[in-house]
């Protein structure tokens, strides 16, 4: 890992990676409740439509903006120091 000059660099890279950590959370727990909904639906007999229909166009959406951050974050802490 790169050599950190002070606290303060210490403190930003923590809170990126708190930061990163909790959004992967987030984007996980959502898409583990749109799997919930899916089959509880199915379960239940209900109409699967929208219980189907909404997951299967948010989770690709909530996995592209995961990839995005990851893809920032990333940047940062391999090329941030560069600059």
């Amino acid at each position: 890992m790169e050599n950190l000059r002070s606290p303060s660099d210490q403190l930003i890279k923590k809170l990126q990676w708190a930061w990163m950590i909790g959004f992967i959370l987030l984007v996980l727990g959502i898409i583990s409740w749109f799997i919930h909904l899916m089959l509880a639906a199915l379960w239940l007999r209900d109409v699967p439509s929208a219980a189907i229909g909404i997951p299967l166009v948010a989770i690709p959406i909530f996995l592209a903006l995961a990839g995005v951050v990851f893809y920032v974050f990333w940047g940062l802490a391999i090329r941030g120091r560069d600059r």
